[in-house]
């Protein structure tokens, strides 16, 4: 396939870029470049559409959320665009820009994040509903909403306690403090720290070697990660054995097994 072919455009500011012959890395690229990635509620939209489209792609294997902007990931909310709003339109707003984020949350394969510049707000949130961070050295990222008279709406309040803990999200929230990429990385509010302008690479080799893995395992992995947080350990264990079962009878089970028996690469069936 071309890479006109492999790509397939959400509206003005959005695209899904399919990697490699076969497809198995999607990039959702956010494309608002004379805003930064500002999220306005056409732009919302447009990222729940396509996310609803990755989630029901059983070939996909890994996604890569990136940015074209070369000093911003995404700056968050579209300020100037809520300027004009009255609450009736904001509470008919609210709807679409959460089933942005929600739609990352919620995609059953692994994701991952690439940051460079600023990832504030909205925009970090969205980092944040992926599976990993990878940021380069120019990341600047944080959740200022209070300064602006509102709170993370994003999942932000429930994403960021569940990477660092509950006393340094509510120390981030309250202050509104921006966190560049160093102590970002101390902080764990990214993963995975690289030179400047590597971000998007190392992402993209990231979901590679991740996509080379069981498909059926991946789903199941993450579903095992995400729900058993927060719960006991009982329980949780039991989310896993769920989690096992739907693999363990799997034809990627099968496939795993003769591979690393007959010392060869698995041709995964993902079923």
């Amino acid at each position: 396939m071309t890479e006109q072919q492999q790509t397939q455009r959400y509206g003005e500011w959005v695209a899904v870029r399919r990697h490699g012959d076969r497809g198995f890395v999607a990039e959702l690229v956010l494309d608002r470049v004379k805003a930064m990635n500002a999220i306005s509620t056409r732009m919302a939209g447009d990222v729940g559409a396509a996310c609803a489209d990755l989630a029901a792609d059983a070939g996909v294997r890994v996604v890569v959320l990136t940015s074209t902007h070369e000093r911003a990931f995404c700056v968050g909310a579209d300020l100037k665009e809520r300027n004009g709003f009255s609450d009736a339109d904001l509470m008919r707003q609210r709807p679409v820009t959460r089933a942005a984020y929600t739609g990352v949350l919620e995609l059953p394969m692994p994701t991952i994040a690439a940051v460079h510049g600023f990832a504030l707000g909205g925009g970090f949130e969205l980092a944040l509903s992926c599976d990993v961070i990878v940021a380069d050295g120019t990341a600047v990222v944080g959740l200022p909403e209070v300064s602006v008279g509102v709170i993370p709406g994003g999942g932000g309040t429930q994403l960021l306690p569940r990477r660092v803990g509950a006393a340094r999200a509510a120390e981030l929230v309250f202050t509104a403090r921006r966190v560049e990429a160093a102590e970002a990385r101390e902080l764990g509010l990214v993963d995975v720290l690289v030179d400047d302008g590597q971000d998007r690479e190392e992402a993209l080799a990231m979901a590679e070697r991740i996509a080379a893995n069981s498909p059926i395992g991946l789903r199941s992995a993450k579903r095992a990660l995400r729900l058993g947080q927060g719960l006991g350990l009982r329980e949780g264990l039991e989310v896993e054995d769920a989690a096992w079962r739907a693999t363990a009878f799997s034809a990627d089970r099968a496939e795993g097994v003769a591979a690393f028996n007959e010392k060869r690469k698995p041709d995964w069936p993902g079923v």
